[in-house]
């Protein structure tokens, strides 16, 4: 797990086992961001999100692809942090797309060079998204 900020973190894919360490973290949301399509059943979102509503926590679904980082599922992965009252884990397959969406999201509200510090001091590189970032910002 990867701070990025004071309530929101990022991750490769968890697994069941890795839940109760995340309540003992204070994560009160998870968010899965990968399609199911790209894991087995063990760790599709149906048995990670069983796995997090039992441990007393809440799950949410936004899958993410290069295709479905739309303006609205932008919004909709900050709603989804905003709303949570605690802070969150967001995960995919590396952490990145977790990591884009939220850059994404913040474009306008905090600096572009803020966002890509918090993001590569989590450990990853989001230098590439600058000209986007600039452009959001500026929008």
């Amino acid at each position: 797990m990867r701070q990025i900020t004071p309530i929101y973190h990022v991750s490769p894919q968890i697994a069941v086992e890795d839940v109760p360490a995340l309540k003992a973290a204070g994560i009160t949301r998870v968010i899965c961001n990968r399609p199911d399509g790209e894991v087995p059943p063990s760790h599709q979102s149906a048995a990670i999100g069983d796995a997090v509503r039992a441990a007393g926590l809440d799950f949410a679904v936004l899958e993410l692809t290069h295709q479905t980082m739309t303006p609205e599922n932008v919004a909709r992965q900050a709603e989804l942090v905003d709303s949570a009252g605690g802070p969150v884990l967001a995960y995919c397959a590396s952490g990145t797309r977790c990591s884009v969406v939220w850059a994404l999201g913040q474009a306008g509200q905090r600096s572009v060079d803020d966002i890509l510090a918090a993001t590569s001091a989590a450990g990853y590189d989001l230098s590439g998204l600058r000209p986007t970032l600039e452009s959001m910002s500026q929008g």
